[in-house]
């Protein structure tokens, strides 16, 4: 599976305890973010990361391109509830929404969908997935 795995500024630390925590389930799946959240959980974590765009809304808006066209599975996205602009992410999460993606936003959350990604219950995107091939 495809997961995007990213975080605000003051949730990184955070991300970077799920991501040792889940290391094993996580490793298994190919994982997306934005570099600076890749080059933090390669080395903090220890686990391989796809970084995209260093700027912060090309990024979002290749994320978004690609959860449009479901190329993503699932998207993690550990959000400070302290911001009160979102404008960047909508894109990305709008997409999720209309195409099924899954995607979590808050702790709690996020170790229900790696779980359930673990035994299985997401393996339906596969299909998804193939029926989008060109």
């Amino acid at each position: 599976m495809k997961i995007v795995i990213m975080a605000d500024n003051r949730k990184n630390e955070l991300l970077v305890n799920f991501c040792i925590a889940y290391r094993q389930l996580l490793s298994k799946h190919t994982l997306i973010s934005l570099h600076n959240t890749a080059t933090l959980l390669e080395s903090a974590a220890d686990l391989s990361v796809v970084g995209l765009s260093t700027d912060y809304s090309g990024g979002f808006d290749q994320l978004a391109s690609r959860a449009e066209y479901n190329e993503i599975d699932s998207v993690i996205y550990l959000r400070d509830t302290q911001l009160t602009n979102y404008n960047e992410i909508n894109p990305l999460l709008k997409a999720c929404d209309y195409n099924s993606i899954p995607y979590a936003t808050n702790l709690a959350s996020a170790e229900i969908l790696i779980l359930a990604i673990d035994r299985g219950d997401l393996d339906w995107r596969d299909l998804v997935r193939e029926n989008n091939a060109f």
